[in-house]
């Protein structure tokens, strides 16, 4: 399961183009990784991308 829980980031699609521009379906998945977090008190673990930890969205349990 290519989504992140926080952001809703998932696959995008698309055509990858050779240099004969011949056109063939390609996926782009974000970085997810399986993290713990603490929400309320309580440690959960989320498929969270790696733009979110960056960006201190979500911060890990120690």
């Amino acid at each position: 399961m290519a989504k992140c829980e926080v952001c809703n980031k998932g696959q995008h699609f698309g055509l990858k183009v050779s240099h004969s521009n011949r056109k063939t379906n390609r996926v782009w998945k974000p970085n997810i990784r399986k993290v713990k977090v603490e929400i309320n008190g309580t440690s959960r673990t989320l498929n969270i991308c790696s733009k979110c930890l960056r960006s201190s969205r979500m911060a890990k349990s120690v």
